[in-house]
């Protein structure tokens, strides 16, 4: 990488001064260019960083990386929590991977939780995948869409297979 620059530099190649600034010049390009982190014109993954706090409701059309906490509801197409995120609320998305804590419920096409994920609250999906070291408490429910679902739907997956009331006879 070194040798490519000088020759293209003008001047001698063994000018000591040169070789600071030739490592910055490709660095700079590279991190501006976002034509290979989002590939046709997609835009890139927002990412709420570690010591980000956000009290409040999220909603995109794109991708959310949340590392820090989130006191709210998150909706995106894609969603993933970090290793050090909380989130408190409900979570809808295309595709969700949970590597850290989420309180509420989950509900997604496709969730994951990795090893490192802690889950309290229902998960909804069409499909699922759950490894070794997760921690999670609450109900699964498979639906076709989860996504359409509202609360109101959400709610009649918690009605027990009987009515209410006492079971048997009269008498």
């Amino acid at each position: 990488m070194f040798s490519k620059s000088r020759i293209n530099e003008p001047g001698s190649p063994k000018a000591d001064g040169d070789k600071p600034k030739t490592p910055e010049a490709p660095v700079t390009k590279s991190s501006m260019d976002f034509s290979a982190a989002s590939p046709k014109g997609k835009a890139a993954a927002s990412v709420l960083s570690s010591d980000l706090t956000v009290v409040g409701n999220l909603r995109t059309t794109g991708d959310i990386q949340v590392e820090g906490t989130v006191e709210g509801d998150i909706r995106a197409h894609l969603l993933t929590v970090g290793e050090s995120a909380t989130i408190r609320g409900e979570i809808v998305a295309d595709d969700i991977v949970v590597n850290g804590r989420v309180i509420g419920r989950v509900r997604g096409l496709k969730v994951r939780l990795t090893a490192t994920a802690r889950v309290e609250g229902d998960i909804i999906h069409k499909t699922i995948a759950i490894e070794s070291g997760a921690h999670f408490e609450g109900s699964v429910q498979r639906q076709e869409d989860p996504l359409a679902t509202g609360r109101s739907a959400s709610a009649a997956g918690t009605v027990p297979p009987f009515p209410p009331g006492p079971v048997g006879g009269e008498g």
